[in-house]
């Protein structure tokens, strides 16, 4: 199995959208279209993949704004955490928040469930709550890479004071989830640049290891 992936920032708050796939079958996803449906199509066309599922991270909106394009363009079903819908059901409200335009967004096709399969690119899903209730990160272990949202950032933490937001909840997940996987595993942040596993184990001054 050969894995492809390309990260990029989108949208008004560049959060990180990432496209993986795998080159044999041709089939792939894409995590957090937060914005900028014509470049992440743009992408998946140039890799060559055919899209199979949308995934979230969790149910704030910039990581959902270019949601309903992509699923127009693909057919592809759009997976959520069930703990998070009661934040979709708030999108709207949240784009008015920011003064963003609202797309209308259908609602998530399926649950992701702690430890689900990401058959085609031999992934794992993983429950991470604190940022918010139903976030989940994605770690492709041959590939050492982790897709972590909002949850881990290089050098810091999601915040945890916004609606459904949990500091002990958000400790637990990095220092028992995030922490336990392998130490060179590069580390795709929801906004901002990669860091890895071990460098945030010895030096992110909010959770380390051992804090």
């Amino acid at each position: 199995m050969a894995i492809v992936y390309k990260s990029f920032p989108v949208g008004p708050l560049q959060c990180n959208c990432t496209i993986i796939g795998n080159t044999d079958s041709g089939l792939g996803y894409v995590i957090d279209p937060g914005g900028d449906a014509k470049k992440i199509l743009e992408t998946v066309r140039s890799m060559k993949l055919e899209i199979q599922g949308i995934f979230h991270t969790h149910a704030h909106f910039d990581h959902f704004l270019a949601s309903a394009d992509i699923k127009d363009a693909t057919q592809a079903s759009i997976f959520l955490h069930q703990s998070d819908r009661f934040l979709w059901d708030t999108l709207e409200y949240q784009c008015q928040l920011f003064n963003i335009a609202y797309k209308p967004t259908p609602p998530p096709d399926f649950n992701i469930e702690d430890e689900q399969d990401l058959e085609h690119c031999d992934g794992t899903c993983i429950h991470t709550p604190g940022h918010t209730p139903g976030s989940v990160s994605f770690y492709f272990e041959k590939e050492k890479l982790l897709v972590a949202g909002d949850t881990l950032f290089q050098g810091s933490i999601g915040r945890t004071d916004l609606l459904g937001g949990d500091f002990n909840a958000l400790k637990k997940s990095i220092q028992q989830r995030l922490y336990s996987l392998d130490e060179s595993s590069i580390v795709i942040t929801g906004h901002g640049p990669n860091t890895t596993i071990g460098r945030e184990m010895t030096s992110n001054m909010f959770v380390t290891y051992n804090s």
